[in-house]
């Protein structure tokens, strides 16, 4: 396991409901391969309350690259309608992009 994974896993041990933490660690497990790990933890993101936009991004660009393309989709047609409604109209933009490349 990196050192990078393990202060990620400890500074969430200390406040579990940090999203921003929560996402870091959902990135460094797709850059260390685990991603059906980064995957449940960015769903976990886009399931929540308030989703968290970037998680949409991210999960999307991952399920594409394992070549999960209805997946793909669908989490950027999610992704996009999430943004619109918490007025990211950037994060919107840009899973509108990577929808029409796949």
């Amino acid at each position: 396991m990196s050192s990078r994974m393990e202060k990620l896993e400890g500074m969430l041990a200390a406040d579990p409901q940090d999203d921003t933490l929560r996402y870091m660690l959902a990135m460094e497990c797709d850059r260390l391969a685990d991603t059906e790990r980064a995957l449940k933890l960015f769903r976990e993101l886009m399931e929540q309350q308030i989703p968290y936009v970037p998680a949409f991004v991210m999960a999307g660009q991952l399920q594409a690259r394992l070549e999960r393309k209805e997946l793909a989709r669908s989490t950027f047609q999610q992704g996009i309608e999430a943004a619109l409604c918490q007025n990211n109209q950037h994060a919107a933009g840009e899973m509108q992009e990577f929808l029409q490349g796949l």
